[in-house]
């Protein structure tokens, strides 16, 4: 059996440059009908007062997982949510301590308490994406451009967008969804007949809105079904 020390036999650490790794956490939700993100203002150095994503450096005795959780609730006090890898960068001069390479987080939820800012966050609130875009530290616009990339893409093909929304919804709500996601209107005819046709997507229920907009009839509340993946898929107009 060979021992460990055989493969380690001819290597020396100090032949690879040190470089430390981050998580970030890319948190969107909507919030008075706008698609916004979670942002914290950092309250030290680099880009002190700038805004930025919550996140930090992985601990050694930690996972990926586990830092983006922990930096997310130690900066904005929010815990329990479902967080994805979605992209990882490295630029060489991205952060201008050392060499850093992050991995950034995904995270789509419909409802959130206000944040509470702590540890080395000045500050923690929502911005509606489209305030903030061109004005984040490191290289975070890059990241967020990807995030919402990413996001409109996906909501093409699966049921994303319903994750917007409250557990049971009008056909509306998820319109307004689709259209702050995209930057468009859509014919709220048309975006019916589209999402009612795909089986599986959206389940009716007995119940109605209390309200719609308008002061028309209170509309039908539906709730996500089982689908997976969207067929046909929903694509925004020309």
């Amino acid at each position: 059996m060979t021992d460990e020390k055989d493969f380690l036999s001819g290597y020396d650490p100090g032949d690879f440059p040190a470089f430390a790794v981050t998580a970030d956490v890319v948190l969107l939700t909507m919030r008075a009908g706008r698609l916004c993100v979670l942002l914290i203002e950092r309250g030290g150095p680099p880009f002190k007062g700038m805004w930025a994503f919550p996140g930090g450096f992985v601990k050694l005795d930690e996972n990926l997982d586990q830092a983006a959780s922990r930096e997310l609730q130690e900066e904005t006090g929010i815990s329990g949510i479902d967080l994805t890898q979605f992209a990882s960068y490295g630029d060489p001069d991205r952060d201008p301590r050392m060499r850093v390479v992050t991995v950034s987080y995904l995270a789509v939820v419909p409802d959130l308490p206000s944040p509470q800012a702590s540890t080395d966050a000045a500050k923690a609130r929502f911005w509606p994406v489209d305030d903030v875009e061109g004005t984040l530290a490191f290289d975070h616009d890059r990241i967020l451009g990807d995030a919402l990339s990413h996001l409109r893409t996906v909501v093409e093909y699966s049921p994303l967008a319903a994750s917007f929304c409250e557990r049971e919804f009008t056909v509306a709500d998820l319109r307004r969804v689709y259209e702050s996601i995209w930057g468009v209107d859509l014919d709220p005819s048309n975006f019916q007949r589209k999402v009612l046709g795909i089986d599986d997507f959206l389940v009716p229920t007995d119940r109605q809105s209390s309200s719609s907009a308008g002061g028309g009839r209170p509309a039908r509340l539906y709730r996500l079904g089982k689908v997976s993946e969207l067929r046909p898929p929903i694509l925004p107009p020309d």
